[in-house]
């Protein structure tokens, strides 16, 4: 694996009360029903959240590697990373990594999304998932990842795992048209401006159903425009409960960061990424986040980050 290079930036970390005042009037704009409270987070290695660690704490740090244009227009087969790679560069070798990428198509044969959820060590804990079109029936198959590769890109929160206090987030009922994660990123942004404040870890979608996308295999023909992409990707409405795993950041501090990203898997052998619910009066979601200290942006490509979304 190629050296990458690497850029550090501090991220702003107000304290966990005053996120909560924050995001409890700004959601409430966006949901009839909102609680946002700092807790002890809830073990997450059980039902139903089924994560490779208990917690969220210890060192929060955000990994954004790569990104979109590394499958535009055509794919560049060779961008592939390793869990423990990443672990070494986010300076975390034992991080419990959660989040959105692609699954490593050199081995699996196939372009998937990827459904992060591993916590290395000398014995790693690997419940991370891939999500690929079902081509034959037209839906989804949900399936555990036994590698530690990934390709193309990736968002994920890394941390020590350990239990502590985190962000609990309550909402339900949707009013506004904002989804749950860009409606948590835009109230962050509105309070806090240009200093960036990242937030990582899971939600639930409780009730209700969302749209949800998974890629299908590489495309042979150049991804040239919006409209192409959208055409490309395989579009779902899928069912609750759904375990939704990533991070956000308010404020990109010119780093061309992908400013919110999460991919879902569930019990009931659907996933992909996760774009928004479909039944606004029924959805109900309950989410658990960290304030990461440091974002480190890894192999950042020199096309913008901003097609292909």
């Amino acid at each position: 694996m190629a050296c990458l290079a690497v850029q550090k930036e501090k991220l702003h970390v107000p304290s966990l009360n005053e996120v909560a005042k924050v995001l409890q009037d700004g959601v409430s704009r966006n949901f009839a029903s909102v609680s946002v409270n700092v807790v002890d987070c809830p073990d997450l290695t059980q039902d139903p959240f089924y994560l490779s660690s208990a917690g969220l704490c210890g060192s929060p740090r955000l990994a954004d590697i790569g990104g979109p244009p590394y499958l535009l227009p055509l794919v560049q087969r060779g961008k592939i990373y390793s869990f423990p790679t990443i672990a070494e560069l986010v300076e975390l070798p034992n991080a419990f990594m959660i989040g959105a990428g692609a699954g490593p198509a050199h081995l699996l044969g196939v372009n998937t999304e990827l459904i992060n959820n591993i916590k290395l060590s000398e014995t790693p804990v690997n419940n991370a998932h891939t999500a690929k079109v079902d081509t034959e029936n037209g839906g989804c198959i949900l399936e555990m990842l036994t590698s530690h590769e990934f390709c193309l890109m990736g968002n994920f929160l890394c941390s020590d795992g350990h239990p502590g206090k985190v962000l609990e987030v309550k909402a339900s009922q949707r009013t506004g048209e904002e989804n749950f994660m860009s409606c948590l990123r835009k109230t962050l942004n509105s309070y806090y401006g240009t200093k960036p404040v990242g937030l990582g870890g899971v939600f639930l979608l409780e009730k209700g159903k969302a749209k949800i996308h998974i890629m299908p295999d590489f495309s042979k023909t150049p991804l040239n425009s919006e409209e192409a992409v959208h055409n490309w990707l395989k579009f779902y409405e899928m069912d609750s409960t759904l375990i939704c795993l990533g991070e956000l950041v308010s404020h990109d501090p010119g780093l061309d960061l992908r400013v919110e990203h999460f991919h879902c898997f569930s019990q009931h052998g659907q996933g992909g990424h996760y774009h928004y619910d479909t039944t606004p009066n029924d959805v109900q979601y309950r989410g658990y986040f960290v304030l990461p200290e440091y974002i480190y942006r890894i192999d950042s490509p020199k096309e913008t980050n901003q097609l292909g979304r």
